[in-house]
């Protein structure tokens, strides 16, 4: 198993200038990818009341090294005050894609 790489989940507002944040992490070599997913509806808690607000997913793909630096510039970039910051570790996959990801962000 290769704990070496790490996808990240991170969410904006739907109307966040997402681009710029993706270009952001990738010209940095914070990720290597940054999927952007379209916009959705979140249902939570927050300050005692249940909030709906529309955002984007945002799937990040990184090397495990950089997951720190990664969370310093997201938490500079982010609108929220508590961004969500989820890290899943890869446990297998294409080598070939793993190296990518391990060139991109050196």
């Amino acid at each position: 198993m290769n704990h070496e790489y790490a996808i990240v989940l991170t969410t904006l507002p739907a109307d966040a200038d997402a681009q710029s944040f993706a270009r952001t992490l990738v010209d940095e070599r914070l990720a290597a990818c940054v999927n952007l997913l379209p916009a959705m509806e979140s249902v939570y808690r927050w300050g005692g009341k249940i909030e709906q607000e529309a955002e984007r997913q945002i799937v990040i793909k990184t090397s495990r090294d950089r997951v720190v630096a990664l969370w310093e510039r997201v938490r500079d970039l982010h609108p929220y005050d508590v961004p969500e910051f989820i890290v899943l570790a890869i446990v297998d996959g294409n080598d070939a894609y793993l190296r990518w990801i391990a060139e991109a962000t050196t």
